[in-house]
């Protein structure tokens, strides 16, 4: 039978479906537009199907025949509303077994901004009769496609807090933790956060960088008010307060999690290691 996967364009989902795929699984992929370009460049052998989260009736046919499935709790900047309701179909389909690829930050109350929209699928899941693993992985380090722009065109990263500091984590190591939830017996009301095997300070990140594509690559500091204007038509307001805030404290992001190389058996990928798996993205 199929493992579906939901997000199966963006960084982590891609990269399970190919982890999926490697492990000699079927995989079936959802899509709002199979016909997009995204979709195209999924790898042949996977099935593609159409559906929409802003319209659970639509996921049916994608549902139909599975036991295993991937859920992203994020329908682009804003956390996924339709959650319970795509349970309910998921249930009703036979699904048995999910992973949970959300957002949690046990530090804040529920009524904040950004937790707010989060926490009631969380205990949906968890009130839920599947086997559910949910997953709140640190920073990706694919946030820094972000500033591939400016390093193609001048070599140069504008960005504050060039002392933040952060265990980046791995879209491949995120997605492997998903395939051992997915595929293998024991992880079932399990919370994983994977990160990175060490925190690396921004400036560090952009020379690592530098260095995987044979180019120096200067970092320009913003303050906190150019961050904003810089970001202002990226970002929603409040991602831009979020992340704001985030700087304030360099080291606030700094915790190793030992959950990738317990799961997989293996440590995390480094930044640097990423930043030579995509350093093509950055020439």
């Amino acid at each position: 039978m199929p493992t579906l996967v939901t997000g199966a364009t963006g960084t982590v989902g891609g990269s399970l479906v190919r982890q999926l795929l490697a492990a000699g699984h079927e995989v079936r992929a959802l899509t709002r537009d199979p016909a997009s370009p995204a979709a195209a460049r999924l790898p042949r052998e996977v099935e593609v199907v159409a559906g929409d989260f802003a319209r659970p009736h639509t996921l049916a046919p994608a549902l139909r025949g599975v036991q295993r499935m991937h859920l992203v709790a994020q329908d682009g900047y804003g956390p996924l509303t339709t959650g319970p309701e795509i349970l309910a179909l998921a249930e009703e389909a036979g699904v048995r077994r999910l992973t949970h690829l959300g957002h949690n930050d046990p530090s804040r109350d529920d009524d904040d901004p950004i937790e707010a929209g989060h926490r009631p699928l969380h205990r949906a899941i968890e009130k839920s009769g599947l086997e559910w693993t949910h997953l709140f992985p640190g920073e990706f380090m694919a946030n820094t496609w972000e500033w591939v722009g400016g390093i193609r065109a001048e070599g140069v990263v504008r960005a504050p807090f060039g002392d933040w500091n952060s265990a980046m984590v791995h879209e491949a190591d995120i997605a492997a933790v998903a395939l051992a939830a997915l595929t293998e017996e024991g992880h079932a009301g399990r919370t994983y956060q994977p990160t990175g095997p060490e925190p690396v300070r921004r400036r560090d990140a952009v020379r690592m960088i530098g260095e995987a594509i044979g180019r120096d690559v200067r970092f320009v500091e913003l303050t906190p008010e150019q961050a904003r204007a810089h970001w202002q038509d990226v970002y929603p307001p409040e991602v831009i307060d979020w992340f704001l805030e985030m700087g304030a404290h360099p080291d606030g992001n700094a915790w190793v999690s030992p959950d990738v190389e317990e799961v997989t058996g293996r440590p995390g990928r480094t930044f640097r290691q990423w930043a030579a798996d995509h350093a093509d993205d950055f020439r």
